[in-house]
């Protein structure tokens, strides 16, 4: 398991079965790894990408809380920012003798926390995590199988790296983009 962002591995085994490491993502944190991960994090205005590569049963997500860096700071890759957690994870796939355009991507979160706190424009921070996760899909040439972002309230997400499968809860009914992450023309 490749793990950034976290000093300590929160991953353990489970009591149902002891191959399972169960890992929570904190805000900032990026993992990736094989069959054995369960993956689950909790979001609001942060977004979370999942690639899974069906084949190898690998996969991997990201927790990020800020679409970018306003400033460049050398030295150690930062989690909390869209743009280098998804650096990370196009890292980790290299590194696993994989490439990007073979796994899956999913993308959640991005929800308005605070409706009353607009940015320049009126974009909130989810939209602009949700824009920043379209960016780096459009550059690197994938394709989004699976999203739910937007709306109101958070989300429960749990990823098994072993079957792929998704499970996400989210607490509002308010309405929230399903399906294809596709640019929208203002």
């Amino acid at each position: 398991m490749c793990n950034w962002s976290s000093p300590q591995s929160t991953a353990r085994p489970t009591h149902e079965a002891p191959e399972v490491l169960e890992h929570f993502l904190q805000p900032g944190e990026v993992v990736f790894g094989g069959r054995q991960l369960r993956l689950r994090t909790l979001l609001g205005s942060c977004v979370a990408l999942v690639l899974w590569h069906p084949q190898r049963l690998l996969g991997g997500m990201c927790h990020y809380m800020l679409p970018g860096r306003h400033t460049s700071r050398p030295g150690r890759p930062d989690g909390r920012y869209a743009t280098e957690a998804l650096a990370l994870l196009l890292t980790f796939i290299r590194q696993s003798g994989t490439r990007p355009e073979q796994f899956t991507v999913s993308v959640f979160g991005g929800g308005d926390m605070f409706p009353s706190v607009r940015r320049q424009g009126g974009v909130g921070i989810g939209e602009l995590n949700v824009h920043a996760a379209r960016r780096f899909i459009q550059a690197n040439g994938l394709r989004c199988e699976v999203y739910h972002v937007g709306g109101q309230g958070y989300r429960s997400l749990v990823f098994d790296v072993a079957s792929g499968r998704l499970q996400l809860n989210h607490t509002d009914s308010t309405p929230v983009q399903v399906g294809p992450l596709r640019s929208r023309t203002r």
